[in-house]
């Protein structure tokens, strides 16, 4: 019995992106017309690679420096989410490279709450993994600052629960602007300690 279900929900990749460096103080990006996804990630890039040196999300597991999995190749945002941050901020509208976007999606509602191993696939097949959310930083705040002052001073709130998810690359393949994304889940209830 398969164990991902697939739904009724699919979105429409709007934009496509990557970093081009790394910087402790900003982010810098770039926008693309089209991705090929290895099992690396994107070639070449920051974030892209099977492993990754751990960092503070997992502090709790991990010594700051380990080298562990990386599912952490790809940062998926909602259009919709996107629009509703910069509504928060006073702003009409963010450019996704300030957040060190790779894919925004339109069209899946609630994209940052998706739950963590649900799939997004493409017509061609390309799967990404959604690890989980993505939670706001201050390096975007910064990068938006460069372009509209003080409101970069609240992204970190405007973005809470809005900031996408990460996610790892399971099926290589390319993606496109104007491509379709299916949502897949677990087919699981959800977690209730004591329940046995």
């Amino acid at each position: 019995m398969p164990a991902l279900k697939p739904t009724d929900h699919h979105g429409t990749i709007t934009w496509l992106g990557h970093m081009t460096e790394r910087r402790e103080r900003a982010i810098d990006g770039v926008a693309v017309p089209h991705l090929t996804l290895g099992f690396d990630g994107i070639e070449g890039v920051p974030y892209g690679g099977r492993t990754r040196a751990s960092c503070s999300r997992v502090s709790a597991q991990h010594p700051k420096g380990t080298e562990i999995a990386n599912v952490r190749q790809l940062s998926i945002i909602s259009a919709e989410e996107l629009a509703a941050i910069a509504a928060h901020m006073g702003l009409t509208s963010l450019d996704p490279a300030w957040l060190g976007a790779t894919v925004v999606v339109e069209g899946i509602p609630d994209l940052t709450h998706l739950p963590p191993s649900s799939r997004l696939q493409s017509p061609a097949g390309a799967t990404f993994v959604v690890d989980m959310e993505n939670r706001p930083c201050h390096q975007p705040g910064l990068t938006i600052a460069r372009h509209h002052g003080d409101a970069g001073k609240g992204f970190k709130a405007a973005a809470k629960g809005r900031r996408g998810v990460t996610a790892w690359v399971e099926r290589p393949g390319t993606l496109a602007i104007g491509d379709t994304l299916r949502l897949h889940v677990p087919d699981q209830p959800a977690w209730a300690p004591g329940f046995l």
